[in-house]
């Protein structure tokens, strides 16, 4: 799978992430980027948040006035299909190395983009594990920095391997 970035998000903590051409990301994370709760987001294993564009186009379908950086993403990827990703998969995003760890639990912050939206990105089957699932990675992967290094809007993501 090879995709692209197609945006580079940070915030002070918060939604949405705004838009940025570039950025290092080290082992917590991407510089300038904060959390407004520690206690739920962020860590060494939950360093990235990447969403794919389909995810966020299902999402625009769907009546939820989304847009990259809103679900509080730091890359958004084209080209990637969110129903092939799976923990312990690693991309090359630029020139960093990013193990997927988990999907993403959405927290209510979201639900700003319209009520239900929660329940639009996760089910039971999604929680279960289940990539069959129709909502598999609407709310995005977490992934932890294996090989830190600068992301930028246009860079390549590719799968280098699966980690069993």
């Amino acid at each position: 799978m090879r995709g692209t970035i197609v945006s580079v998000n940070v915030s002070a903590g918060g939604v949405p992430k705004e838009p940025v051409e570039e950025a290092f990301i080290g082992p917590l994370g991407l510089e300038g980027d904060q959390v407004a709760h520690p206690e739920i987001h962020g860590g060494p294993q939950q360093a990235v948040l990447i969403l794919t564009t389909d995810a966020i186009e299902e999402l625009e379908r769907a009546g939820f006035p989304v847009f990259p950086g809103a679900l509080g993403e730091n890359l958004t990827v084209n080209g990637l299909d969110r129903r092939w990703i799976r923990p312990g998969q690693r991309y090359r995003a630029g020139d960093a190395i990013l193990e997927i760890t988990k999907l993403r639990r959405p927290c209510l912050t979201i639900e700003r983009y319209g009520a239900g939206i929660g329940r639009a990105v996760y089910d039971d089957r999604v929680k279960a594990g289940e990539a069959g699932s129709p909502r598999w990675g609407l709310g995005g992967f977490y992934a932890a920095v294996v090989q830190p290094g600068r992301v930028s809007i246009g860079a390549p993501v590719a799968l280098l391997e699966i980690r069993a």
